[in-house]
């Protein structure tokens, strides 16, 4: 139907069209040149990502409208850089998935790393496995909290868990490095605080069976402000 212009629209309408071209014109401009480095053969798969993010991601609560405009920077690529101190062919477990992030960009742009996101609530995990089915990703999503015995038992052993926004470092590392073989580790994207972090939280680590911590600088010339990346093995 074509909308009358001599209709006033309500505070509501004006709204959701301001959203609506929003929203239009993020899924619509390309992706940031570094993208297609990044990303490889695999960039369209990526911008569809993008799109999942900035038109259902938005509508189900997961991911901020404010956010829409940054998706690349902030998040997809935040997410990807993760990819610089992961190992070849790492089985990666992502907790505490959310919208996908780190693990779906991982999982896009390093096809050698077999990547399994968890998550606890429906609504989340219903997202990642229609995000999965429509990219055609060979990643598995399972429902559930990192730190739960039927989780553990059923996606333990991982080389690597990684997390983004979760929890502080000492939540983290106890949910966490259980479900990591010895000589595996968490690695964990943190900001610019995260030696703090480590400095405060170094007993609830320990306590966790978490060896010394190692802070990685990543992003550099992908992202507009590098991020950190915080690495710690489980030493039994």
């Amino acid at each position: 139907m074509t909308e009358d212009p001599s209709v006033p629209r309500t505070a509501s309408a004006e709204t959701d069209a301001r959203r609506r071209d929003e929203l239009a014109s993020s899924t619509e401009s390309p992706a940031p040149t570094v993208a297609a480095e990044v990303f490889g053969d695999n960039l369209r798969l990526a911008e569809r990502y993008a799109e999942w993010l900035a038109d259902a991601g938005t509508e189900r609560g997961l991911i901020g409208p404010r956010e829409v405009p940054r998706l690349w920077d902030r998040h997809v690529l935040n997410s990807a850089v993760l990819q610089e101190v992961i190992p070849h062919g790492a089985r990666v477990v992502d907790v505490g998935s959310g919208a996908g992030l780190p693990g779906i960009p991982l999982a896009i742009c390093r096809p050698d790393l077999s990547v399994t996101l968890v998550e606890p609530l429906l609504r989340r995990a219903t997202f990642l496995e229609e995000v999965v089915a429509d990219l055609g990703l060979p990643v598995r999503v399972v429902r559930g909290r990192a730190e739960e015995k039927s989780v553990v038992s059923s996606i333990g052993g991982a080389d690597v868990v990684t997390s983004r926004a979760v929890a502080p470092l000492g939540k983290l590392a106890k949910w966490s490095l259980p479900l990591v073989r010895v000589g595996g580790s968490l690695r964990a994207l943190k900001g610019s605080s995260v030696r703090d972090e480590i400095a405060r939280d170094r007993n609830d680590i320990k306590k966790a069976r978490g060896g010394d911590a190692t802070v990685h600088e990543v992003g550099l010339g992908v992202l507009e402000s590098p991020t950190y990346v915080v690495e710690i093995p489980r030493v039994k």
